[in-house]
Order: structure tokens, then C-alpha cells, then sequence
């Protein structure tokens, strides 16, 4: 586990962030904040979960366990602690609790949410089903607890191919994420029946303006989210998870490369591999950006805002969800 064990320095806890904001900026904006999480950690027995989309003075100040989906709903699976914060958003806070249905999770602000967990609904699944009689129901993490209980088996962007094609079928309902869904098509070759939802931020991304950073920066990895339009995973020299992205840059070590994601995705990686020249073509999720080191601190300070499952719910959506954690 990664995180802070001991009362470190302010120059200690500035250190991962000095290449990327100016010390006095960090000390007036964030370390009185910083300072307190980390007491109020100890306090209370807890753990911050941290999304790779969370800005830098959360991802590498006061985390404790980083990563992507899969990689947090993985780590979620052996906390120790009886308190757990997500620097994330709500669905990824569900997630967590319903593998933690006895433990406190937090998450800092209750209206975090994303625009492919509020593209579907229970009732939406249900209709498909009826549509394709007997044709198994894969779902992308980036949804309710409500839609996880009439699922199959859930997914991350992680492990998408591994969990369709483990079912050895010729075709499969894959929700909600349409442009995932049409990407692990052409990978696999297996029928997809879609959803007409998308992710805010990876819709945005055209082929057009990926093939102007080429002309605009020469030689240039780009690496692309499978959330991301077919069209646009196209043009790009990689494609796959942020963990995916994240063993991309450590393996290939490029001079430069633009990721196709949230813009923190860049911010935190910079800090990890400096030699590298991340270009950004700045699209941010305001939904990740609703979590704060203030909000982050209140939570810890008053226990709120607790996420709950209804009891109905707790034993289908937790089964498709481990359903996805046992394919390896």
C-alpha cells in the first residue's frame, strides 16, 4: 500500500508535486489541508482511494492506494481499515462499498457523478434483456449499483476483451459505454449490442484534432482511451486503460507523447516519468473535479457523505462485480 505513514515535513510532502506548481503556491493553497488529511487519517483508521483522474495534490500528497478502476476495486478487496475515503466519483464509491458492505465509505462530495452512470437505468437493462432473449449482459464499472444488480458480469476498461471473450459467446449486451462497446468489437470480433451513452470527456476527442498535434509536434505517441470514438483509437499508436497508458510510458519510455483522457492523467504521470514531454490537449471531467483537498478534509471531519446500498441491491450488483475481479 502506498500512502504516508508517519508525520513527514512540509518539504517531504511538497517533493512529489515540486515539478509541477511553485512551492509557495502548495504551501498557501494546500498544505494546511494536506497536513490535517493525514492527521485525520490516523485519527480515524482510514484510507484514501484515489482515481488516476484526481489532481496532483491528491493523487500525491495524501493517497494512499492509486490507480484505475480495476486496479482500486482490486485493492478495495483487502482494506484493513475501518474508514474509506474515495477521491473518485459516486459509482466508483459504490463499488467499493458493496466489496466493504460492512466499513465506512466516504465520498467527499455525494454529486460526483458521470455521464455513462446516469445514461442507463435498471429499467433500460431489463428491455435490452427482453430485446436479445438469453444473450449475456456485460456492464462497464461506470454505473449504478441499481444497474449492476441485473447484470452478468461488470467490466473495467482494463479488462473489457478478457471479461467478453471469457463468456464464449458470438454476441454480448455491453453497456452503457457505446464507443467501448464498438472498440472491443473490431478487437474480438463478437457482436456487440450497445447503449447510446458516452463519456463527456473522451467524446470530445476527434481524429481531426489528433492528426493537428501530429503536424503541430512532429514525432508524437499518442495513446488513446477505449473510451474514445473507434474513429479516434484509430489514429492513435496505442490504445487501453489508464493503467494500460501508465505501462505504456514506462515500457517505451517516449520523448513525447499526448495521452487521450483527462488532463490529471498527464499532470500525474509527469511527476512520475520527468523525461518525458506531455503534450495536453486539456479536457477535464467536472465530475472528478468536484473532489478536493477541502472536501477530501471536511468528509474525514464529519464522516460524510456515507455511501449506502440498498439491501436489495447489495447481493446482485457485489456478485457481477466479483464475477469481473475473478477473470485474471
Amino acid at each position: 500500500m502506498q500512502g504516508i505513514a508517519t508525520s513527514p515535513s512540509r518539504a517531504a510532502l511538497y517533493g512529489p508535486v515540486a515539478s509541477l506548481m511553485a512551492r509557495q503556491d502548495w504551501e498557501r493553497l494546500f498544505a494546511d489541508d494536506i497536513e490535517a488529511i493525514l492527521e485525520l487519517k490516523r485519527k480515524h483508521n482510514a484510507v484514501i482511494l484515489a482515481h488516476n483522474y484526481q489532481t496532483p495534490e491528491i493523487f500525491h500528497c495524501v493517497s494512499d492506494i492509486r490507480g484505475d478502476s480495476l486496479a482500486l476495486a482490486r485493492e478495495a478487496q483487502n482494506l484493513e481499515q475501518d474508514v474509506i475515503i474515495m477521491a473518485g466519483v459516486h459509482f466508483m464509491a459504490e463499488t467499493v462499498k458493496l466489496l466493504n458492505p460492512t466499513k465506512t465509505v466516504l465520498i467527499p462530495d455525494a454529486l460526483a457523478g458521470c455521464s455513462l452512470a446516469e445514461g442507463i437505468t435498471a429499467e433500460n437493462v431489463r428491455t435490452l434483456r427482453e430485446r436479445h432473449p438469453g444473450v449475456p449482459v456485460v456492464t462497464y464499472v461506470n454505473s449504478s449499483a441499481a444497474v449492476k444488480a441485473e447484470t452478468d458480469v461488470c467490466c473495467t476498461s482494463g479488462n473489457a476483451r478478457r471479461v467478453v471473450e471469457s463468456l464464449g459467446v458470438p454476441e454480448v449486451i455491453m453497456i452503457p459505454d457505446e464507443f467501448l462497446a464498438r472498440n472491443i468489437e473490431r478487437e474480438t470480433g463478437i457482436k456487440m449490442h450497445t447503449w447510446s451513452a458516452r463519456c463527456e470527456v473522451h467524446e470530445r476527442f476527434t481524429p481531426q484534432e489528433i492528426r493537428q498535434y501530429r503536424r503541430m509536434h512532429g514525432p508524437l505517441h499518442i495513446i488513446a482511451h477505449p473510451e474514445c470514438s473507434p474513429d479516434v483509437v484509430a489514429e492513435a499508436d496505442h490504445a487501453g486503460s489508464t493503467a494500460s497508458m501508465m505501462d505504456y510510458i514506462a515500457e517505451h519510455k517516449p520523448e513525447k507523447v499526448m495521452l487521450i483522457t483527462e488532463c490529471s492523467m498527464s499532470d500525474n504521470l509527469a511527476v512520475m516519468h520527468p523525461q518525458v514531454d506531455f503534450i495536453r490537449p486539456c479536457n477535464l471531467c467536472p465530475h472528478m473535479k468536484r473532489i478536493t483537498l477541502k472536501n477530501i478534509r471536511q468528509a474525514l471531519e464529519t464522516m460524510s457523505t456515507e455511501v449506502t446500498i440498498p439491501a436489495d441491491l447489495q447481493e446482485p450488483a457485489r456478485r457481477s462485480v466479483e464475477q469481473m475481479l475473478a477473470i485474471k
